[in-house]
């Protein structure tokens, strides 16, 4: 086998449509665009969403509230959560890379910390955000919280 051998399987290749290339082809004349009208004309683009006059559906369907583009999501993480981990694994420090190794945050996620449940171990936890009710428990269990 050499390269210049080589050629596409049988039937993987189609040769293009030769459009207005005379009357025996089979498509010559109006070139399948049938007769007259926008649609027959070279340049013609039809507007995206438009439908021949008719109330287009991004006009019918009614519409309500807005998106802020300025809000910040966060993985919400409880105390609760970070009690049962720090008995299970042992850790004082639980960081962005604790949460993620432990499948409570993807790469993209910002992390708050809130104050359900119970804490009774000193540990330092890294998050992007804490609750003022998290901030106490935390503080008062010996622990420290750090901000991302």
């Amino acid at each position: 086998m050499y390269l210049h051998s080589l050629q596409p399987a049988e039937g993987a290749v189609k040769s293009r449509k030769r459009l207005g290339r005379g009357t025996g082809s089979g498509r010559g004349g109006t070139s399948t665009r049938g007769h007259k009208g926008a649609k027959s004309r070279s340049g013609y683009s039809q507007k995206s969403g438009f439908e021949g006059g008719q109330m287009p559906l991004q006009r019918r369907v009614p519409k309500f509230g807005f998106k802020n583009i300025n809000r910040v999501e966060y993985k919400a993480i409880n105390l609760d959560v970070l009690q049962s981990l720090a008995e299970s694994t042992g850790e004082t420090v639980l960081n962005f890379d604790f949460f993620k190794a432990h499948g409570l945050v993807s790469k993209s996620n910002k992390v708050k910390i809130l104050g359900r449940g119970e804490l009774n171990k000193a540990v330092e936890v890294h998050a992007h955000a804490f609750s003022q009710t998290a901030t106490s428990i935390i503080e008062k269990a010996g622990g420290k919280i750090v901000a991302i």
